[in-house]
């Protein structure tokens, strides 16, 4: 099994769990450049908000800083604004998926950012 399939298994009891809930769930996925935020509604089907260092503003926010999205701070930067949109959309809470990643690093910095911005899960 490789490493994909092993995280993939691993996040399967985690999405299982959220969707029997049915709750709105902060879907989190990384990769070695960049970190993805996605608020998805309780039923699976709806995008509610989204965040990531692809974005032109967060990419242009972390300028000259090395590494650009591949950090903590990217990540935390990207959990402020995915907690701030999804505020505007009038989602309060969230069951957080860190899609079999584990928590700790950029997972956690972008976790903790959102609870600051007052996103509750």
């Amino acid at each position: 099994m490789d490493k994909k399939a092993s995280r993939l298994r691993r996040s399967r009891q985690t999405r299982l769990k959220i969707a029997e809930l049915g709750v709105t769930r902060l879907a989190v996925h990384r990769t070695n450049q960049h970190i993805y935020a996605t608020i998805v509604s309780g039923d699976g089907t709806k995008v509610l908000a989204s965040a990531s260092t692809v974005e032109a503003d967060v990419r242009t926010e972390l300028g000259g800083k090395s590494g650009k999205g591949g950090n903590a701070a990217a990540a935390a930067m990207v959990g402020k604004r995915v907690a701030e949109k999804a505020k505007a959309a009038g989602v309060e809470t969230v069951a957080f998926d860190r899609g079999g990643f584990r928590y700790h690093g950029r997972v956690k910095a972008l976790a903790e950012a959102a609870r600051e911005a007052g996103l509750k899960f």
